[in-house]
């Protein structure tokens, strides 16, 4: 991280208290904006925001402290954009899984890999290196119950986590949608 970018980070970490009149309480969103960049945090995430359809009958995860997250910063030096929704659903993983297969398809090869436990967890590199640009996901482990499907590049990927229900009967699925960039692109 350049020295700017870690100058806007910490801007916006001492701002955060002043701007909270500018948050929308309804939907719990703060936005900032800056010379140095901007800044949106917000729990209005979903399948849309996310770059996907939703899954005939889901219903959006009810978590007291994980719910879903869309989450911006851009500065003149990086950007990042984070969305992740989470969902419950009573059909079964199989069903969920073939569904979104399809529907991945139109942001190109989709890679299946199969998980212990999905959490949300992604690699983000902000630094600028072009040789970084376009790097190919990969399967980081591929033994477990949750099947995880992957598309696009490590710097603008879908991933969709498809996961059998805690209750036992249907399944539960996230979302999310990365991306990141250094001083080129937009968000």
């Amino acid at each position: 991280m350049t020295r700017l970018s870690l100058l806007f980070v910490v801007v916006l970490i001492l701002t955060l208290p002043l701007t909270a009149q500018e948050s929308d309480k309804r939907d719990n969103n703060l936005d900032v904006r800056s010379p140095v960049g901007d800044l949106h945090v917000g729990s209005d995430a979903d399948a849309k925001k996310a770059g996907l359809p939703l899954y005939p009958g889901a219903r959006p995860k009810l978590e007291e402290d994980n719910g879903p997250l869309n989450f911006k910063v851009l500065a003149e030096s990086f950007g990042v954009k984070l969305v992740v929704a989470k969902y419950d659903s009573d059909d079964a993983p199989a069903k969920i899984v073939a569904y979104y297969r399809q529907a991945l398809k139109k942001y190109g090869k989709v890679l299946e890999c199969h998980i212990q436990k999905h959490d949300g967890d992604t690699q983000v590199d902000l630094s600028d290196h072009d040789s970084d640009k376009g790097k190919e996901l990969k399967c980081d482990e591929n033994s477990g119950p949750v099947t995880e499907l992957k598309v696009g590049t490590e710097d603008n990927q879908q991933i969709v986590a498809v996961e059998p229900s805690d209750a036992g009967a249907g399944s539960t699925f996230a979302l999310v949608y990365l991306y990141t960039r250094g001083k080129q692109g937009e968000i």
